[in-house]
């Protein structure tokens, strides 16, 4: 289809680029349609959009502290349970032991990010060793399990129904942000043959409409001598990732877009220069959350736009209002202290609304809502 020329209206006293040359002592706030891809309108407000004094009824941000569980499972199924709809489940998993059985999810694709530790992953396809930092894609219905050489501590994405599948990068060409080359594989090597050895009784624990099934084998049912084919897990470490950058403007969160799901994306925050223009912001802008559910998962580093928030938190801000930056943030809107972002965080942004999970409760932040108070 012809994207033709269109006109945008200019009403007041308004900038005619977004996110930059605001007029003086103004906030910018973004109302837009289909998560940064539609039609969008930019207000200039005298004062910041979250600075209210009360926040009352369901509909508030929320932020978890991951660090404060202390479960250890040893089978994912049974991770904490933090948000779920029916095309995604987000929960978090520490297991500090090599597992005892056999995985397989029957409900879609499975997505590991190692928030911390190292081990390694057996499979269907062979033997892949992991560490803090990496994605670990894994095809829905894949036998697996986990060795610890380091505890471990992870986020679970499960595309529930769906597969995982990566993002039209666009003008940028298909080797932007990271090229498919640095994408690993399991491989049938000797870690892998040696684990055959053990033919001990091995059981998989299969999940499907998330209730779990037990298959008990007489051998170990990772006897694979070798395979051929499109299909497998693959590992991405953030590392790896190399963001889009605009010295010019501030990029919506949509450019570091890591990995798709049904009706939801993955990103991916690592560090980059600050925008240079001496117009351009230099922290996320405000804007309505009316189309998408937005989670984010801070990884490492230092979080620039939010204030008291440390590795292993989450934040949930629903659709329905405003956010944006603390105002801790706000004094460095157009001009940063240091060159560049030092952080690495993982975003969830949902198409349909999410449920908190059974163990959200317990590891929320209640003042969270209040963190905002003071940006006036």
């Amino acid at each position: 289809m012809k994207r033709y020329i269109t006109y945008s209206r200019v009403e007041g006293n308004a900038s005619r680029q977004a996110h930059a040359n605001l007029p003086a002592g103004t906030y910018e706030r973004e109302i837009s349609k289909e998560g940064f891809f539609g039609p969008a309108a930019f207000l200039y407000h005298k004062h910041p959009p979250t600075g209210w004094t009360h926040f009352e009824g369901p509909l508030r941000p929320h932020a978890f502290d991951l660090t404060a569980s202390d479960n250890d499972e040893n089978c994912p199924w049974s991770a904490a349970d933090i948000l779920h709809n029916t095309r995604v489940r987000f929960r978090f998993w520490r297991l500090n032991n090599d597992m005892a059985a056999l995985a397989r999810n029957a409900d879609g694709d499975e997505l590991l990010f190692v928030h911390a530790g190292s081990g390694s992953l057996y499979c269907d396809y062979g033997h892949l060793e992991f560490t803090a930092g990496d994605y670990i894609v894994i095809p829905r219905g894949t036998m697996w399990r986990l060795t610890v050489a380091q505890p471990v501590a992870a986020l679970l994405i499960e595309c529930t129904n769906g597969s995982y599948t990566l993002p039209d990068r666009g003008l940028a060409g298909p080797h932007a942000i990271f090229d498919p080359a640095v994408l690993d594989s399991p491989v049938m090597d000797e870690a892998f043959r040696a684990q055959q050895s053990n033919t001990d009784e091995w059981q998989v624990r299969i999940k499907r409409y998330n209730r779990t099934s037990i298959v008990t084998y007489p051998f170990n049912p990772l006897d694979a001598v070798g395979w051929h084919g499109e299909l497998s897990v693959a590992r991405l470490n953030v590392s790896d990732i190399r963001p889009i950058m605009s010295h010019r403007y501030h990029l919506p969160p949509s450019a570091h877009t890591t990995f798709l799901g049904d009706r939801f994306v993955i990103c991916t925050f690592a560090p980059r220069p600050f925008e240079t223009d001496p117009d351009a912001i230099k922290i996320p802008f405000f804007h309505n959350n009316d189309d998408y559910d937005e989670v984010l998962f801070y990884h490492a580093g230092d979080f620039f736009s939010r204030d008291n928030i440390k590795p292993g938190m989450v934040t949930f801000h629903p659709s329905g209002f405003t956010h944006g930056p603390h105002p801790g943030a706000l004094k460095n809107m157009l001009k940063q202290p240091k060159p560049a972002t030092d952080e690495y965080a993982v975003m969830l942004d949902t198409r349909d609304a999410l449920e908190l999970g059974a163990d959200a409760g317990a590891l929320e932040q209640g003042d969270y809502v209040d963190s905002w108070k003071g940006s006036t």
